[in-house]
């Protein structure tokens, strides 16, 4: 059978040292007309919730999305060639999004909180968007709600493939956010302690298989191919 498999970003696989809250930060001062007192509250937030909180964070009624969309999106555009400099992919990643596009039965794209434009940005600074079918991922402008962002790749997945609607899906990321939309979503969940939470914290949040990061990648496929045989 075959087995979707879908990516978180930030801190998953890259480590963007402060570019994306300065995004946040840039996108608010456009639509606000003021830079903002404090940062955005991220940590696997989408970037539609990330946004109102923002504004509601400073006392404003937050705007309509497609205000905060452009502004987000010109402000990723603007930044692609900082987070190149200053930012990483994380260990491991390029090996194991290479490893998982070169399986047959696997479908491997995105399920993050950015928007798709700034998504493409990050990817692409580090050259990990050619290993990754982009056009059938979930991005923060589908949904507030993480786990919501599950069922629209499945969605976008399965019209694109051709996929059975009982294909399996599994998520990788890094926060107990991750751990929650895999469990509300009736999906498997890789977790990986590449962030700011600890191997002790995702599995208390739910994740029965948790990675302290990306490096072992035939341990990871190893597990991949298990539920793609439903064996795990």
């Amino acid at each position: 059978m075959p087995l979707i498999v879908l990516w978180d970003i930030d801190h998953t696989l890259i480590e963007n040292s402060g570019v994306s809250k300065e995004i946040y930060a840039a996108a608010f001062a456009t639509v606000a007309g003021r830079v903002p007192d404090r940062p955005a509250r991220t940590e696997g937030r989408t970037d539609r919730l990330i946004l109102a909180d923002m504004f509601r964070d400073h006392g404003l009624e937050p705007p309509d999305w497609e205000r905060i969309a452009l502004a987000l999106e010109a402000a990723g555009a603007r930044r692609e060639a900082e987070l190149s400099a200053r930012g990483s992919a994380l260990p491991g990643v390029r090996e194991a999004l290479a490893a998982v596009a070169a399986e047959p039965d696997m479908i491997s794209s995105v399920l993050t909180g950015n928007i798709a434009a700034n998504a493409r940005v990050k990817l692409r600074a580090f050259g990990l968007d050619v290993l990754l079918d982009m056009e059938c991922g979930a991005y923060g402008e589908h949904s507030e709600d993480r786990a919501a962002l599950v069922k629209v790749a499945r969605e976008h997945i399965q019209q694109t493939h051709g996929l059975p609607h009982d294909t399996p899906v599994v998520l990788i990321g890094d926060t107990p956010r991750d751990v929650q939309a895999a469990l509300d979503s009736e999906a498997h969940v890789v977790a990986v302690a590449s962030g700011i939470h600890s191997v002790d914290e995702l599995r208390a949040a739910g994740a029965a298989v948790v990675l302290s990061d990306l490096r072992g990648v035939a341990a990871l496929l190893s597990h991949l191919r298990s539920l793609a045989e439903g064996s795990d």
